[in-house]
């Protein structure tokens, strides 16, 4: 392919979030859980020799310097002094704002990605901690396994989740987290879940719900259209949101009903990042 290769960029769900806390530095304290998918993005690259970063296909709505799959890139290059460039092309299938996690596995991809083609010999923990410098949530698609989250979403224990099926669906609203992070009504001091209660079912809950639904009425109207079939909930802070379904069957059947605007996919949960098996990592963890 003139020197391309394709990586996978999965996206996750978030199957509860809560804010337990915030830090003098004003950063909020999460738990969370972070499914991987069978589902996202696409992320292509080609080395170059002269050292340029450059971004051939994405979403070119989002300047270069702010693309977190260039920024990924170049941060790579300055910590590890590699001499070597990169063509980008990002192939979206994530939406934007959707909290689904795309921007930030696409840069978890991309530090993969040229980490092996480099030849740089950074370990997963050398790429996490750089990954953390670009958002709370890309060091676990460098990780690539789902996981329990806490702090600011930096901690992680790897977690082996049953498998799932789930009816995702796109309102086609874009959120800010930013904003929503900043509104005085988000509850700041839930009391802390554990793993064996979110395994036992007995935590689904999201923070953003109740801001989601009243900024947003298509959150609202999909979530209340998706409830006639299991419980709806939010990834991260919206705006797609989900319903868990009994087998994959049942979930084409419910995507075909969804009603226009919205879009559906149906996706099943997996406990390793497609990307593993591209990159060959050995020391995968968290």
């Amino acid at each position: 392919m003139n020197g391309w290769s394709a990586w996978p960029a999965p996206a996750k769900l978030n199957l509860f979030l809560r804010i337990v806390g915030r830090r003098e530095d004003g950063y909020h304290l999460l738990q969370t859980v972070f499914q991987l998918l069978d589902w996202g993005d696409t992320v292509r690259v080609r080395v170059r020799g002269d050292g340029h970063i450059v971004r051939t296909a994405g979403m070119h709505e989002v300047p270069p310097d702010l693309d977190l799959a260039v920024r990924a890139a170049r941060l790579l290059q300055e910590r590890t002094g590699s001499g070597k460039g990169a063509d980008i092309e990002v192939h979206k299938r994530i939406p934007a704002g959707g909290g689904l996690g795309g921007g930030s596995s696409d840069a978890g991809s991309v530090l993969v990605a040229l980490n092996a083609l480099w030849g740089t010999g950074c370990t997963r923990e050398d790429l996490a901690a750089m990954a953390l410098t670009l958002g709370a949530d890309v060091p676990v698609f460098v990780h690539g396994h789902s996981a329990w989250a806490e702090g600011v979403g930096d901690r992680l224990h790897r977690l082996s989740l049953p498998a799932a099926d789930y009816v995702l669906v796109d309102p086609g609203v874009q959120v800010s987290t930013r904003e929503l992070f900043q509104a005085p009504q988000l509850t700041r001091h839930a009391p802390p879940a554990t793993i064996s209660s979110f395994l036992e079912g007995m935590v689904t809950d999201n923070a953003f719900v109740p801001l989601a639904r009243a900024r947003f009425p298509e959150i609202a109207a999909a979530m209340e259209w998706l409830g006639q079939y299991g419980q709806a909930r939010l990834s991260g802070s919206g705006g797609c949101v989900f319903v868990q379904t009994n087998s994959r069957s049942e979930g084409e059947r419910i995507a075909a009903r969804c009603p226009s605007p919205f879009r559906a996919w149906v996706v099943s949960g997996v406990n390793a990042s497609p990307l593993n098996s591209l990159s060959g990592a050995s020391d995968v963890g968290a």
